[in-house]
């Protein structure tokens, strides 16, 4: 029986044009039931120059893959993109990416083509992924004119579910990645750098479903939102 999202999957395929965005949707999601140890993942996180995706720009896009419950550190990439407009101060300061290293990035389109083969089939870790999951498939949808369908585990999500299910009182502060982090004494990475952040949200997740896993597995639906 075919998921929700796979669902939407197929119905876009049947409509997508030949290109990028077709030749992802062409591949099948993960079947929700598979043991999540038996799953290909892609971190992800974005920088971007604010939080609206109607107005705001992606600023650089870091990933890397999980086989399971191992991070491929050789699969590691960062980019940074071209921009049409100078990049805010406060965003400058944040994320530590100028204009000249901007000016020297890559177009949008190159590197969501790349992304689009790398994520082909795999299912998106990312934290507070609202926010990846709402620029990507705006860019999407401004470039081959169709959202992407992703299949998803959002690690805040996670957490916030462990705080409820376990009665554990938290603020908004306490499901910040970093925080978190801390909290399965991770390694500490610098924060608002687009590859780092993935990776700690793979690394992240990994800490989520070792301290759910008894040793029989889980089924990868108990980890999706």
């Amino acid at each position: 029986m075919l998921s929700v999202i796979d669902w939407r999957r197929r119905w876009q395929l049947r409509r997508a044009p030949a290109g990028p965005l077709r030749d992802y949707l062409a591949q099948p999601f993960a079947n929700p039931r598979r043991d999540y140890r038996e799953t290909d993942f892609l971190a992800i996180d974005l920088e971007t120059t604010g939080l609206d995706v109607r107005r705001d720009l992606i600023l650089s896009v870091g990933y890397v893959t999980l086989h399971g419950k191992r991070i491929d550190l050789g699969s590691a990439c960062h980019r940074v993109i071209r921009i049409d407009r100078s990049i805010p101060e406060a965003s400058a300061v944040i994320h530590q990416i100028t204009d000249d290293q901007s000016a020297r990035g890559l177009e949008l389109k190159d590197v969501l083509v790349e992304l689009l083969e790398v994520l082909s089939g795999k299912v998106m870790i990312a934290h507070h992924a609202v926010i990846e999951c709402g620029f990507l498939a705006n860019a999407c949808r401004r470039l081959w004119g169709g959202g992407l369908p992703v299949p998803v585990v959002d690690t805040q999500v996670l957490a916030r579910r462990t705080f409820e299910r376990r009665q554990i009182p938290f603020k908004g502060s306490d499901l910040r990645l970093h925080s978190l982090g801390d909290r399965y004494n991770l390694p500490r990475y610098g924060a608002h750098n687009a590859l780092s952040d993935a990776l700690a949200a793979g690394e992240l997740f990994l800490a989520q479903a070792a301290h759910r896993d008894s040793g029989k597995g889980l089924p990868l639906a108990d980890f999706l939102t």
